[in-house]
């Protein structure tokens, strides 16, 4: 027991089972109390009532559960969760269970009962040994669980708390941006080179510095308008044989003449009034006006006549 690593002043959980006798619980616990002195603490817990305790949290620095020779028992996840609870954050917690080489539906493997105490928050799993059940610890579990099979042992597992408790905080320092590399260091310039190239607000005075007029830059022909013939591309416009074609994105000015020419041709097709004043109305219109009946209308407007007007006509 000394090997477990309690020392004097440590509060220990001592969590046992059915069917252990009262006269080796008695012993071990004798011996726990002459580990921990007088400063220490040992509590006695039935496993079937430890959920109904009244232990605070983080009490203990171990749990010794299941460690009788004589006893044989299962921890459900909910006992394991209690057992993390009582736990001071960093404290130990040795156990024995009965576990089989293969999955069973009542027993579970080594490595089954080592994610268990993963789940239930412990770190540190470490299996610390396997040895066989005592003829006593055999028949009570084949007689709990129905369980018959030959490839049955008792393995102790050794477990910890984190060294923070389940729901704490702390604030990180976290930095997303990008660290910026060291710029190289720059080769040393020669002293000649420096003051060619350095100029002081001294160095040149106003009587010095010649501007020069930007128009002079100018000759007699940049300031002429330039024909607007010379700016159309070569392939612009009228071709042989072939009507004037306007260039995509046309920027010389034909787009804009044919679209003025094609209203001029509109305007010249339109029908030509011989009083001028069909549309201003029936009021305003001869006898024999092929407008009659028919509303006011803009000057230019194209009408449409219907054949039987034209007919009547």
């Amino acid at each position: 027991m000394a090997n477990l690593g309690i020392k004097a002043g440590d509060q220990v959980l001592l969590v046992w089972s059915q069917p252990s006798s009262p006269a080796a619980l008695k012993e071990y616990a004798e011996e726990l109390c002459a580990l921990v002195g007088a400063e220490g603490k040992l509590s006695l817990e039935n496993m079937e009532i430890l959920l109904m305790s009244s232990h605070s949290a983080s009490t203990f620095d171990w749990v010794l559960s299941g460690l009788l020779a004589d006893s044989s028992c299962t921890h459900s996840p909910d006992t394991l969760v209690e057992m993390a609870r009582v736990l001071k954050p960093g404290a130990k917690i040795v156990l024995d269970e009965a576990v089989t080489g293969a999955e069973a539906q009542s027993l579970r493997t080594a490595e089954k009962l080592m994610s268990a105490l993963k789940l239930s928050g412990f770190m540190s799993v470490t299996e610390v040994s396997k040895a066989e059940l005592s003829p006593e610890a055999l028949s009570s579990l084949r007689a709990a669980t129905g369980y018959q099979g030959n490839s049955l042992s008792r393995v102790r597992i050794s477990a910890s708390k984190p060294s923070f408790e389940v729901g704490s905080s702390s604030q990180i320092k976290l930095s997303f941006g990008k660290k910026t590399p060291k710029p190289a260091e720059k080769p040393a310039l020669d002293s000649n080179t420096v003051q060619m190239w350095t100029l002081s607000a001294n160095d040149i005075g106003d009587d010095d510095v010649d501007l020069v007029d930007s128009d002079a830059l100018l000759d007699e022909e940049d300031f002429k308008k330039p024909d607007p013939l010379s700016l159309k591309a070569p392939d612009c416009g009228e071709g042989a044989n072939k009507k004037k074609k306007v260039c995509k994105n046309c920027s010389c000015g034909l787009a804009e003449e044919l679209e003025e020419e094609n209203k001029g041709k509109q305007k010249s097709n339109m029908p030509k009034s011989a009083c001028g004043s069909c549309y201003l109305g029936d009021a305003f219109r001869c006898a024999s006006c092929p407008y009659t009946g028919m509303p006011a209308f803009k000057p230019g407007e194209k009408i449409v006549l219907d054949n039987n007007t034209l007919t009547d006509a």
